[in-house]
């Protein structure tokens, strides 16, 4: 006799992107995509009023981050599988995802059924990250590969991506809900701890470890 299909809620900001994930999942017949959410925001929202077996949520979203969303999500339910997707390939996403709780990682860059996959391996509560990743993610873990941003405290992360974002201090403390002066303390901790002095330097340090692209650092310095 089978068990209920896993019951799934896709976060993501782009609704046609959510309609492909639904489409693709539910082509299965053992995954039910019960929810969806298109912010951070949304997606805590919803864990208080319903349980699924499994979120699909991208890190970038709007508002609180999708890392954020997840630690808040993780605190309200310790036990609730949280399967990050996201277009980030450098494996200090991965490394920052699990450790705040993540039980998987796939890139929409991954073959559609290792989208699948990673759902039904998470839901039986196993870990899934990708054998490329994770041996990148082991390779990292050594102490001599250790990068300055393994210096960062999770809150500390999340601030320094807003900021290689381009946020000011002002928006970031609106978005994560903390007080001007929090942020501002935040980011010269940062500065210091990434040997950095001045915005632009942020930048550079988020392009070299992949958290922003050089399209992005191109159209924020024009």
């Amino acid at each position: 006799m089978k068990g209920n299909p896993i019951s799934v809620c896709i976060v993501d900001d782009h609704s046609v992107v959510r309609e492909g994930y639904r489409r693709l999942l539910e082509r299965t017949t053992d995954i039910n995509v019960v929810e969806e959410a298109d912010t951070g925001e949304e997606a805590y929202f919803r864990s208080s009023r319903i349980r699924v077996d499994v979120y699909i949520m991208d890190i970038n979203l709007p508002g609180m981050s999708g890392l954020e969303t997840l630690r808040k999500i993780i605190r309200r339910v310790p036990d609730q599988k949280i399967l990050m997707f996201s277009m980030h390939e450098d494996v200090v996403f991965v490394s920052r995802a699990m450790h705040a709780g993540a039980r998987g990682y796939v890139t929409k860059s991954s073959a559609p059924e290792v989208l699948v996959d990673a759902v039904r391996i998470v839901a039986s509560g196993k870990l899934f990250i990708s054998q490329e990743m994770a041996q990148e993610l082991a390779l990292q873990m050594r102490p001599k590969n250790k990068t300055k941003l393994d210096l960062l405290s999770a809150r500390e992360f999340e601030i320094f991506r807003l900021l290689v974002e381009g946020h000011s201090v002002s928006e970031i403390s609106e978005l994560l809900h903390l007080s001007y002066k929090t942020v501002a303390n935040y980011q010269s901790a940062i500065k210091n701890k990434l040997d950095v002095s001045n915005a632009a330097q942020i930048i550079r340090v988020g392009l070299e470890h992949g958290v922003i692209s050089s399209q992005l650092e191109d159209s924020s310095s024009s």
